[in-house]
């Protein structure tokens, strides 16, 4: 089993690694954390809150291509559980650059909006409380 301390990197390619850190910080309020150019030929941002046990890392391999999001159901997903907070992360969203775009799955349009970032990648905002 896998520890509860341990942390969560969602990582990811992208050919455009500036416009979507700046996307991803500016538009979910993370900080960049950390960042490297020219590691084995990989440039690289990692963002999130340094507190929280997850973060995301966007990957580029100078020299290649690796083009658009492969689905339209590559998601990540966060639940709000107070409206106001999520009306103002929505907000923050598209400010950033993100588009608000229909979900594939038409359950995330039940409560939530969904944004699409430059590289084809979604963002769920659920205005919901997670319960398991």
């Amino acid at each position: 089993m896998i520890p509860r301390s341990s942390i969560l990197r969602v990582a990811r390619p992208t050919d455009n690694l500036k416009e979507v850190t700046e996307m991803y910080v500016n538009g979910l309020g993370f900080k960049l954390l950390g960042e490297f150019q020219g590691h084995n030929n990989f440039d690289g941002s990692i963002i999130g809150h340094e507190k929280h046990s997850y973060h995301l890392e966007f990957t580029h391999h100078q020299g290649t291509v690796v083009g658009r999001a492969p689905t339209k159901d590559n998601l990540l997903v966060f639940y709000f559980s107070e409206n106001s907070v999520w009306e103002q992360c929505c907000e923050r969203m598209i400010n950033a650059g993100f588009k608000v775009v229909q979900s594939y799955n038409d359950y995330w349009d039940v409560v939530g909006k969904t944004f699409e970032d430059i590289d084809g990648y979604r963002v769920v905002l659920q205005n919901r409380e997670w319960t398991s």
